[in-house]
């Protein structure tokens, strides 16, 4: 308050011979050379350590001193990628053959079974949704004519 009768340059003056000088940050205490003190270490940035990255970044750097772009893969990769997509294209030719090799006969079978499995699936679901005062009544019909046929014999 009694300051702001003071000239700008007065006050700045004032303010450089403050001894906090205002400034929020703090210096460490270890930059005074004190022996007794334990230096901090900088942390390793664990990315930054891995086997991965600096082979990768390895690679990267001898690419671009090659003048390879970062788009162009190395050779090996490359290699691998040829391989796999060789093999895809080869399993793919396989079954198509595979599927020309079935006769007629084994085509008709296939269709019949499917055709057999989706009826017997559809009876289930009907199964399923009849009361269940009809099911235990048929249960009662078998076990009844079951024990029938057991007399007569």
């Amino acid at each position: 308050k009694h300051l702001s009768f003071l000239p700008a340059s007065m006050y700045t003056e004032i303010q450089r011979e403050r001894p906090d000088g205002g400034n929020i940050l703090t210096h460490p205490d270890y930059i005074d050379g004190n022996p007794d003190l334990i230096k901090p270490k900088k942390l390793l940035n664990p990315v930054k350590a891995s086997k991965s990255h600096q082979e990768l970044h390895r690679e990267l750097l001898m690419n671009h001193k090659r003048g390879l772009g970062v788009e162009s893969k190395p050779e090996l990769q490359r290699v691998l990628e040829h391989r796999r997509r060789d093999l895809l294209i080869k399993q793919k030719k396989e079954e198509e053959e595979a599927k020309k090799l079935q006769s007629p006969f084994e085509k008709e079978l296939l269709k019949r079974h499917q055709r057999l499995d989706q009826l017997e699936k559809e009876q289930e679901k009907q199964e399923d949704h009849a009361p269940e005062f009809i099911k235990v009544k048929e249960n009662l019909r078998r076990t009844s004519t079951v024990t029938g046929d057991e007399k007569a014999a």
